[in-house]
């Protein structure tokens, strides 16, 4: 399974882009809010977190084809694996409704707006409430991983870190909302966090 390619970008389509990875050039279906962050990328090293998909249908005598689909960090993609999990949706769907940043699509699901589920492309209001029954408790230690993105691509504090941040201080008693804060209070701080340990650390020496 290959689960990330790093190469020059060479063409941004409509639901794909075709990268250069030498002596290969890759075909890597993407969501529309990936596809829009990527169109001033052409010519540009990129590294894309990957999903295998094979798509056709064998028992009714079709073509059987193999598909990436590529996301730019780690957390979409695992909210993609999550969100094709849903009965109803699969990789077409989700790749479909995927039109609004991870982050914003965590937040309504955490926050079971069914209404604006449902106004995505493909989804509607069936597949949304089933979206929210299934995935809802999943979403706040994945939405909090996104939020820290932008931190994610430094060395000194990466999604796991966070995550497993966020894990450690609902074990010790602490509310979604709580965690969150006491989380983004330190990394405001400008300190650097090697590890969850250090993390953890510097929340309750700030007197929690």
């Amino acid at each position: 399974m290959i689960v990330t390619i790093t190469g020059k970008l060479l063409r941004v389509g409509e639901a794909a882009v075709v990268i250069e990875s030498s002596p290969f050039e890759y075909e890597v279906l993407v969501a529309d809010f990936t596809r829009r962050q990527l169109q001033g990328k052409i010519g540009t090293d990129v590294r894309f977190h990957t999903l295998d998909y094979i798509e056709g249908n064998a028992a009714q005598g079709g073509r059987l084809t193999p598909r990436l689909i590529g996301f730019l960090s780690e957390p979409e993609r695992q909210f993609f694996d999550l969100f094709c999990s849903v009965d109803g949706v699969g990789v077409k769907k989700a790749l479909r409704a995927m039109v609004r940043p991870v982050k914003e699509l965590a937040v309504l699901i955490e926050q079971q707006d069914a209404k604006a589920l449902s106004a995505l492309p493909g989804v509607g209001p069936a597949t949304s409430e089933r979206v929210i029954a299934k995935l809802r408790r999943k979403m706040p230690r994945f939405a909090l991983m996104v939020d820290r993105e932008g931190i994610a691509d430094t060395p000194e504090l990466g999604p796991q870190v966070v995550g497993e941040t966020f894990d450690a201080l609902m074990t010790l008693g602490h509310s979604e909302a709580d965690a969150r804060r006491l989380i983004d209070e330190a990394v405001a701080s400008g300190k650097k966090f090697k590890d969850t340990e250090s993390l953890l650390t510097a929340i309750y020496q700030r007197g929690h």
